[in-house]
């Protein structure tokens, strides 16, 4: 029997080469160049339909010894130097299965080698590829062998030229593919752990407040005596009633988060990230705030057709279960004159995270808030008598909540203007209008101030008069923001402290950074940006920062982040100013603060589309993401992660880190990792 398998392996194997390489796949050769000393050879192979070549990612070890890779060979000359390891663009297949995990590609394979051009005159690169697998759902065929000439020419070499590889890496805008391919994707670095992103915790938390205070208007806060006391009323016994309230409770949450699924399944998949970044996007935003904040004030209503309404109630007299979710449903029609604003601003920021699930929970924690009084009242009804009075109280907090919404709604036009770099916003404008608006909101709440529908304030109570006591001490937190002062409660809403019209320098008169200002200092010195207070220096090139590390000998902190990223501002204000973190920071790394959020246009000649994103590649920001899409499986904000001068990781990633010992212990642990290489 082991015979009869023997000759059917060797006949199989033989067959495989009858047909020839041509069947299966056909090889096109190409130069692309990089600069006047550097280029790219690619090799494409375009296969037959259904068959595959295994990646350069594939480990055969990881699936039983089976999928034999690619085997490039480069014939030494003194024409050219081979620089790194060949690299593949795309992202491949990834496939389980009883013998293990395999990574491969289909249709079209293409692979790059980077070299450096050593000569002026025209030569050829003779090349192997050896030893590698074509297959298929029935088997594989093969192990193949491919030789060839690739032709090089039109290159003037620049002087005193080296082999190291973040000097032919050069500049990024010359690059047509990722410019990061030698740096990044030819090293197999250690498989980074997945962190976890508490961007849902905070969305839920924002809708919940949200809905306590959309109880708080006129539209909804007389509603829970009037319905509770229908349900008490209409139910045979008290524990029919608080079943009722209870189905009425679970219709609203429902109502609300099939809203919020919506509404993403609406968006679209790589709508939800193009939120936060696109610039019409954000000024749509900024008016839809503006819009809500002027419903608040009083000077129009927001009501859907009447006709609406009509229905909803209509099907709510029809009684039984069903009666009691179109009555959840009429509440929310009714209500939605001073519900649709807080659901708007709500459903906005919920989406300007990135996650495809932040809308559902935004309106998970909204629709509970409204849900748990009309539950608790119908299972303690004597708790109603507690409530207060409706009146005109009821109109002041709309008027609260039209003041926030114009406060919050210049968040969206300082993103496009930190994201376009139109530098119209600056800190100091964004505080000064902030400032106006809690000052005026604190005379509001003292009675100072009337808008429409407002009722005289013939006395001052005490929860409204500690109300217009924070509002008005938070005022004069932000007075002294304009003049320099941190304001770390404001992080990530507020511009940076470097984006002010001088940096603040005639507050802090230049804090130093503990760089030493030599010649390679002097050298990269305009590509170094201020962040934080403006004592840390960051680059925003991944190449030059590269380039610098190498001459100092200090590894790279990368770092993706966004103009539009709360929890990368605090943790520049905040955690990367912290005494114990600044010094290492200023000594000891080279940051690279790589923005994906960054819309400056990209040269025609890297515009591309990418399979990464399933977008155009067409600005810096899109680029970034990009690489940390592919890397890093991840697209969250912040995310840090130490690297040597090859694109290797020394640490495991980590998203925000407010905790100070945590994140010194992931910059040491990266920093001896560093020293053992």
């Amino acid at each position: 029997m082991k015979k009869i398998l023997s000759f059917l392996i060797l006949l199989s194997v033989f067959s495989s080469f009858s047909q020839g390489m041509d069947d299966f796949i056909k090889w096109q050769l190409s130069v692309e160049k990089i600069d006047d000393s550097h280029a790219n050879l690619v090799f494409t192979g375009k296969l037959t339909e259904g068959y595959h070549i295994f990646s350069l990612k594939h480990d055969p070890e990881q699936a039983q010894g089976t999928g034999l890779v690619p085997q490039f060979v480069f014939k030494k000359s003194p024409n050219y130097k081979v620089v790194g390891k060949p690299f593949e663009m795309g992202k491949p297949i990834k496939h389980l299965d009883d013998l293990g995990t395999s990574y491969y590609i289909e249709k079209k394979a293409v692979f790059k080698q980077q070299i450096e051009v050593l000569t002026k005159d025209e030569f050829n690169v003779d090349f192997e590829i050896n030893f590698f697998q074509l297959c298929n759902a029935d088997g594989c065929v093969g192990p193949f062998d491919y030789a060839n000439k690739l032709k090089v020419k039109g290159f003037i070499p620049t002087e005193n030229t080296s082999a190291t590889k973040e000097d032919t890496t050069k500049k990024a805008s010359t690059v047509k593919v990722s410019p990061n391919e030698t740096i990044v994707k030819q090293i197999d670095p250690e498989k980074p752990k997945k962190t976890k992103n508490d961007s849902n915790l905070v969305i839920f938390i924002a809708g919940f407040l949200g809905g306590l205070a959309a109880l708080l208007t006129p539209c909804m806060f007389p509603m829970i005596p009037m319905t509770v006391t229908f349900f008490t009323k209409q139910s045979k016994t008290r524990r029919e009633g608080i079943f009722k309230a209870l189905i009425y409770g679970v219709s609203i949450i429902l109502i609300y988060v099939t809203f919020g699924v919506v509404f993403t399944a609406a968006t679209g998949t790589l709508g939800l990230n193009d939120l936060s970044t696109n610039m019409w996007m954000n000024l749509i935003f900024f008016g839809v705030f503006v819009f809500f904040a002027f419903s608040f004030l009083g000077a129009f209503e927001i009501q859907l057709p009447s006709s609406w309404v009509n229905k909803m109630d209509q099907q709510a007299d029809r009684g039984g279960y069903l009666g009691i979710f179109f009555m959840a449903f009429t509440l929310g029609l009714v209500s939605f004159s001073c519900t649709g604003p807080i659901i708007g601003s709500l459903l906005v920021q919920a989406s300007t995270t990135g996650s495809y699930t932040t809308p559902a929970i935004g309106m998970t924690g909204f629709s509970l808030a409204l849900a748990i009084p009309f539950t608790l009242f119908a299972i303690f009804p004597s708790w109603l008598n507690s409530l207060p009075q409706s009146g005109g109280w009821l109109n002041s907090v709309k008027v609260v909540l039209g003041l926030l919404e114009l406060a919050l709604s210049l968040k969206f036009l300082s993103a496009v203007d930190l994201a376009y770099h139109w530098d119209i916003l600056s800190r100091e404008w964004f505080v000064a209008i902030w400032f106006v608006l809690f000052l005026i909101m604190g005379i509001y709440l003292l009675g100072k101030i009337r808008f429409a529908h407002d009722s005289p304030v013939e006395k001052l109570s005490v929860t409204r008069f500690m109300f217009a006591l924070i509002a008005l001490v938070f005022a004069v937190y932000l007075y002294q923001g304009m003049l320099g002062a941190p304001l770390k409660l404001i992080d990530g809403i507020a511009p940076p402290r470097t984006h002010s019209e001088d940096n603040f320098r005639f507050v802090n008169g230049g804090l130093e950074t503990g760089i030493v200002k030599d010649s390679t200092y002097e050298k990269f010195a305009a590509n170094m940006h201020p962040v934080g207070d403006g004592s840390i220096l960051v680059f925003h090139d991944l190449i030059k920062a590269t380039a610098y590390a190498k001459e100092k000998n200090l590894p790279i902190l990368l770092d993706f982040t966004g103009h539009g990223c709360q929890n990368c501002r605090k943790t520049e204000s905040s955690v990367w100013t912290n005494d114990e973190i600044r010094p290492l920071l200023q000594t000891k790394f080279v940051i690279a603060s790589l923005y994906v959020d960054d819309r400056t246009p990209l040269p025609a000649s890297e515009v591309r589309y990418s399979n990464i994103t399933k977008s155009q590649i067409k600005y810096v920001g899109n680029k970034w993401a990009e690489l940390q899409i592919e890397k890093y499986e991840s697209f969250q904000q912040p995310l840090y992660v130490v690297i040597d001068h090859e694109g290797n990781n020394l640490t495991n990633t980590i998203a925000y880190t407010p905790e100070i010992n945590k994140y010194k212990a992931f910059l040491e642990k990266g920093l001896k990792a560093f020293k053992k290489k």
